[in-house]
């Protein structure tokens, strides 16, 4: 099965990108205290550019997240039909990507930002949310999908299953972290994380020859 194509985002420039990097960098430095000029002045840029490229600070952040959340690679579906090593590696290849980017330093300063701005009229919460896991949710589940559609998979929900598939990857991880806890988030660690729980989820949502899904 083939997603139906997304409206492109326009590329950022290499400038562009260091000014993002910047503001992730403020960040973790200041947190809640990030304003344009802090940025430009990290960047070393004016903020005549910053407001002519982002618009204002909450088109800046907006910028900032959806650059963090395009480290996390989801491969598109292709018209040839999935066996199952390849749907076991892009599964883990998501998994393996997802926890090193919510595993650095500059993840989670974003998201502490986010949670303290969470409810407020300029919720950097509702950003990262529609950029971050529902973004995710739309770029995996046409690879659930295909899965099924391959007879691979067997669900109901592509939503659900996904839910499943993040719950088993995230588990108690992000909160861990982000309470200052230091779970041990090594390459290798990430990639016995990642294995586990594809391999739980194909226990889940695996489909028997012949039709149906696995026993539990």
């Amino acid at each position: 099965m083939t997603a139906a194509a997304a409206p492109a985002e326009p590329e950022i420039s290499a400038r562009q990108a260091e000014v993002l990097d910047a503001v992730l960098r403020q960040l973790v430095t200041d947190g809640n205290s990030l304003t344009m000029s802090a940025v430009a002045r990290r960047a070393s840029c004016s903020k005549e550019t910053l407001y002519k490229w982002f618009g204002d600070r909450d088109g800046l952040l907006n910028a900032t997240v959806k650059y963090q959340a395009a480290r996390v690679h989801v491969a598109a579906v292709g018209p040839d039909p999935l066996d199952r090593a390849a749907l076991t590696a892009r599964l883990e290849s998501f998994a393996i990507n997802w926890l090193t980017v919510i595993s650095s330093e500059t993840s989670l300063a974003l998201n502490r930002v986010a949670i303290g701005q969470a409810g407020s009229d300029r919720s950097l919460g509702a950003i990262v949310l529609a950029n971050g896991r529902f973004a995710l949710g739309s770029r995996m589940k046409p690879v659930l999908e295909a899965g099924r559609k391959a007879g691979l998979l067997a669900f109901d929900d592509a939503e659900e299953a996904f839910r499943t598939l993040f719950g088993l990857v995230a588990r108690d991880v992000q909160i861990r972290l982000l309470l200052g806890d230091s779970p041990a988030l090594d390459p290798e660690s990430i990639r016995a994380e990642a294995s586990r729980a594809i391999g739980q989820f194909f226990a889940l949502y695996g489909a028997q020859p012949g039709g149906g899904q696995a026993a539990p």
